[in-house]
């Protein structure tokens, strides 16, 4: 899996050096809930803003297992964070994709074409959640979370549901792409509103 996830992000510099010289001057970089372009950048960072940050996240990834002082617990989980790392970046590849065709004078709605995109990262949430172990780093941290491992269970557990349940409406809102922001964040701040408040409730319990 490690071999894939690197070559991913070779991938996309590749792709942004293939299509460089057929990219404008000018490139959108960015997109209001209508799907109308109303950010642009330079070529050069048009082209290669995204690989580049592909591979800080990268590093990110990488260095949490090593720093987190519950790393213990981290590696009881680690086929599902490393899952989650390559489907993060195939995201990414997939809304670098979308943007380079964009500009090459593909014509198509932007939000519209994330949102499956986004609904198989939050439904993938879903599933690191449920099997995520305490740490620092990943999953529901609140200050009640990271003080009882029963919270924690408990809270991702219900977490892991709602997740995968956004996940699911992000997909569905394909069909709807009036209304991509509501179909995206409203469920999204809205359980996670929810399970901060449930993961305190959960912890007085227990006292």
């Amino acid at each position: 899996m490690k071999k894939l996830i690197f070559l991913i992000v070779i991938i996309s510099f590749l792709v942004g050096l293939y299509f460089y010289p057929q990219l404008p001057d000018q490139m959108a970089s960015h997109w209001n809930a209508k799907g109308e372009v109303d950010g642009y950048m330079t070529k050069f960072w048009g082209t290669f803003l995204m690989p580049l940050i592909m591979i800080f996240m990268l590093f990110l990834f990488l260095l949490i297992p090593r720093i987190d002082p519950l790393k213990k617990n981290i590696e009881k989980f680690r086929k599902y964070f490393d899952g989650f790392i390559l489907v993060f970046l195939f995201f990414f590849l997939y809304i670098y994709l979308l943007t380079l065709f964009h500009n090459m004078g593909c014509q198509f709605n932007m939000g519209q074409l994330m949102l499956p995109a986004m609904g198989f990262l939050l439904y993938y949430c879903g599933i690191l959640i449920k099997n995520a172990k305490r740490n620092w780093f990943i999953g529901i941290r609140t200050p009640w979370t990271l003080s009882s491992d029963r919270v924690w269970n408990k809270t991702h557990r219900l977490g892991a549901i709602l997740y995968k349940i956004a996940g699911i409406i992000a997909l569905v809102g394909i069909l709807f792409p009036n209304y991509i922001l509501w179909i995206l964040f409203v469920p999204l701040i809205g359980f996670s509103i929810f399970l901060i408040f449930y993961s305190y409730f959960e912890y007085k319990k227990g006292e």
